[in-house]
Parts: C-alpha cells; sequence; structure tokens
C-alpha cells in the first residue's frame, strides 16, 4: 500500500479497534477505542508492514474493525481504516495529498496483512 511521504514524519501510531464501522466511508475521524499507542521501534515496524501490503481485488463492503492514527511530534498527519473483509484499506487526513486519498485495496492474506493483524489483535487483548 502506498503511504504518503508524511510516513517519514510519523513518530508514533494510535492503534483504535472500530466500534462503528458503517461511518468510516467518508467520516473525517477515525473513531473507536483505542487500543495501544506505538512510538519508536513498533510504530515504523507497523508502518513498514502497511506499506508492503501488496494490492487485491478491492470487493464493496467496507467496515473497518482497525484503524490507526500517524501523528508526527507535533501534527496528526494522516489516518487508515482497514477493511479485512473486502480488502481495503481508507487513507485520509491533512498530510495526504488528494489523489492518494480514499481507499486502497489490499490483499488481506498476504504476510504482511497476516502479522498487522495479529498485532492489531494482541494490542487489544493486551499481549502487544
Amino acid at each position: 500500500m502506498l503511504l504518503p511521504p508524511a510516513r517519514e514524519k510519523a513518530e508514533l501510531l494510535e492503534v483504535v479497534r472500530i466500534t462503528d464501522p458503517a461511518r468510516h466511508i467518508r467520516s473525517a475521524d477515525l473513531t473507536g477505542d483505542v487500543t495501544a499507542i506505538w512510538n519508536a521501534a513498533q510504530a515504523e515496524q507497523t508502518l513498514a508492514l502497511i506499506g508492503e501490503l501488496p494490492e487485491s481485488e478491492l470487493h464493496r463492503c467496507f467496515f473497518p474493525g482497525w484503524g490507526v492514527r500517524a501523528h508526527s511530534s507535533t501534527d496528526l498527519l494522516f489516518k487508515i481504516a482497514f477493511c479485512f473483509r473486502c480488502h481495503g484499506a481508507r487513507l485520509w487526513g491533512a498530510a495526504v495529498s488528494h489523489g492518494q486519498d480514499g481507499i486502497h485495496s489490499f490483499d488481506p492474506d498476504s504476510p504482511a496483512a497476516v502479522e498487522l493483524l495479529r498485532r492489531f489483535r494482541d494490542s487489544a487483548s493486551g499481549r502487544e
């Protein structure tokens, strides 16, 4: 998955368990329960996994269950909501160009996606 150039400025990631997935197709915010805050190595590793997500065929449902908010030392840079059922990841935020803003496909069965989902689930269970 192609990440915005602002990815290089990201120092912290909030992992969000999305509680109302139907609202995230056009919502300006990413709402849900924060299950973890990752900085330094964890944030970099997670962004690397997201960057490695290969494309796939996009389906239609888009009911994301997980998301991340990427922050620099001073600003919220971008948000990504992931739907592992429809193979869609919505990317948006102040540091995202108009051409990158929107839903991108990813392969949820790829090793990077499987590891990403494992990390999300572990954060919710306190095993991160």
